[in-house]
């Protein structure tokens, strides 16, 4: 499309413009709207899985020490991975990681109109070859981020509301018995660890999806590399499935038996 060369008005302008943009062109224009949505989408989705990992890691530190019989200990792993978070070099990092997760909600729930309106209704659109499990959370992401979303402020509530904030904005120190005090204490409802149970298993849908699906919007994936990214993703959500599920079914058996504990030192 080329302007012309002589100086036009505004107006000119905007009226030669609509003559020579086809309809073509604006969804061309749209288009490339839309992708840099799913890539920002797709970053932030990456960031949060990061954090995730770390996240679990530390959890997964109760269940060592469980094994190890240094649970409720100051000289346990999941102590120090609890101090690990709170270094200045981390905790300045915790307005990024909000920052992000809003960002991927935002950018989910725009996508998602912009899906609906473009379909003229709430049409969930064919997996394709692939997978069960990754069609049907494909069909699903959103309500499957809304699921994650609404734990994820439940979980805070009961941790970093009693943990972060605290030393944050209240000035007080959270000693480290407080810290395994509190795991044991959510844990300790058959019901609670349900409820963790559950939101673990939208988790897992979630990645199944949203890590290849990422990947491939970032243009790291191709014929070859779709099948395998696919396993990738399955295996890094299983992997935080379980490890999740782990510490919150641990949890709940040394809240319920304290006298296991014994049977590790």
């Amino acid at each position: 499309m080329k302007l012309p060369r002589k100086n036009i008005s505004l107006q000119g302008f905007r009226a030669y413009s609509d003559r020579i943009l086809t309809i073509k062109d604006y969804k061309t224009i749209m288009a490339l709207s839309s992708i840099t949505k799913k890539l920002i989408m797709s970053i932030s989705g990456l960031f949060l899985i990061m954090f995730l990992l770390l996240h679990m890691t530390i959890n997964l530190f109760s269940v060592i020490d469980t094994f190890k019989g240094t649970y409720g200990a100051a000289e346990g792993l999941f102590q120090a991975g609890c101090d690990f978070m709170a270094l200045p070099i981390v905790t300045i990092m915790v307005p990024v990681l909000a920052a992000g997760f809003l960002v991927h909600i935002i950018y989910a729930f725009i996508l998602t109109a912009g899906n609906i309106k473009a379909r003229g209704g709430i049409k969930r659109y064919e997996g394709g070859s692939k997978g069960k499990a990754e069609s049907w959370a494909s069909k699903n992401m959103l309500v499957l981020g809304v699921i994650v979303l609404g734990v994820v402020f439940f979980h805070m509530s009961h941790f970093w509301a009693k943990m972060q904030y605290v030393e944050w904005f209240e000035g007080a120190h959270v000693a480290p018995e407080s810290v395994y005090d509190l795991l044991t204490a959510t844990f300790s409802q058959w019901w609670m660890v349900a409820i963790y149970i559950v939101w673990f298993a939208a988790l897992w849908f979630h990645l199944t999806h949203g890590f290849w699906s990422a990947l491939q919007t970032i243009g790291w994936s191709n014929k070859v590399w779709e099948k395998r990214l696919m396993c990738a993703g399955k295996a890094l959500a299983t992997l935080i499935f379980v490890c999740l599920t782990a510490t919150a079914i641990i949890s709940y058996i040394v809240a319920n038996n304290p006298g296991v504990l014994a049977y590790f030192k």
